[in-house]
């Protein structure tokens, strides 16, 4: 269903699947979510235990009005209050100290939850008809490039959940923003669509940056957000990012490539519109014109996916430090890589 045509009979019938305890995918602007309710233990065990995700990653509850944060929260700062009137519904989410109404099991043990309020009127509608509480990762097996359309999904969670709401490509393509509104200086846990910049710019003040975000974290550190783990929105093969001038870097994966292919391995590479003609790989992809930040930030997934699908062993990527998203679609892509980057 599209958000123009909104079936409300599959919408009842997916929120009384949430309600009884069971789980539904359904789209967001950002990435698909994989649906439980947020205030029963039982369904969040459910959603790790489909996802392969480890315990103690908590989970965003995801909600449809302003009215629902309160009973879930110990208390809203005004900073919060201004960011959720400029970025709620959107890819926004707020990291409050949590009531006892929000399971452990929900927020991985943390005494903290994650909240947001999606943008997508089938997101909203699902959330209503549940209860007015989902607690959603991506719909994807956990480590794996997150679900961009809901073909995506059902590769990973085919009978392992109860449905799917194909709503199409979603239209962002990456995670939301995470931003820890319990320091004293708003602290941003995982970087998206809202920029840095646009957060100052409603709190009137600077937010910093977890040094999670800046690559210094471990495998093994308890994670305060989602996606914070050292290797994260991974494809099958081994993947590294490659920075410097255009030339050396085109010059340096095409050797290896190469090489690569000598030794029997399968090469994909991601390009951009410039570029993209200048690599000798088998499989290179046009991820969008430098220019296009979105267009970059909604096929990085299903780039990761379809090298997947294609059995590459080896994947090279370009850096893409662009101006505004550019950190958030390298945030993604240096997890992907495991932190393998190499300057040439």
């Amino acid at each position: 269903m599209d958000e123009n045509n909104i079936d409300q009979t599959a919408i009842q019938q997916a929120g009384d699947i949430i309600k009884n305890g069971g789980l539904v995918a359904f789209p967001t602007e950002t990435v698909y979510g994989l649906g439980g309710d947020a205030l029963n233990p039982e369904s969040s065990a459910k959603i790790y235990a489909a996802k392969g995700r480890p315990s103690d990653n908590p989970l965003i509850v995801h909600i449809a009005d302003m009215d629902a944060l309160y009973p879930i929260v110990k208390s809203v700062p005004e900073a919060a209050v201004r960011l959720a009137d400029k970025y709620w519904p959107g890819p926004l989410t707020m990291v409050f100290k949590k009531k006892e109404t929000v399971p452990d099991e929900t927020t991985g043990g943390l005494d903290t939850v994650a909240v947001r309020m999606p943008s997508h009127k089938v997101a909203l509608a699902l959330i209503s008809a549940s209860g007015g509480y989902i607690a959603a990762p991506s719909a994807n097996v956990s480590g794996r490039p997150s679900p961009t359309l809901a073909q995506h999904v059902a590769e990973d969670m085919n009978g392992r959940i109860d449905m799917i709401i194909d709503g199409g490509a979603v239209e962002i393509g990456l995670e939301s923003t995470i931003v820890d509104m319990t320091s004293k200086q708003p602290l941003i846990l995982r970087p998206g669509y809202i920029t840095k910049e646009m957060l100052e710019q409603v709190l009137r003040t600077e937010a910093a940056y977890d040094k999670a975000v800046l690559g210094v974290t471990s495998a093994d550190e308890h994670p305060r957000a989602p996606g914070m783990k050292y290797k994260h929105y991974a494809p099958a093969g081994d993947m590294v990012i490659v920075k410097g001038s255009e030339d050396q870097v085109i010059s340096y994966i095409n050797e290896q490539a190469a090489e690569k292919r000598a030794q029997g391995e399968k090469v994909g590479v991601i390009a951009t519109q410039e570029t993209c003609m200048k690599y000798t790989a088998e499989d290179v992809v046009n991820i969008g014109a430098r220019t296009d930040e979105e267009a970059i930030a909604s096929h990085l997934y299903a780039t990761l996916r379809a090298f997947d699908e294609a059995g590459m062993t080896c994947i090279y990527s370009e850096e893409f430090d662009t101006p505004r998203i550019g950190q958030a679609i390298m945030n993604r892509l240096i997890r992907a890589a495991a932190h393998q980057i190499i300057e040439v």
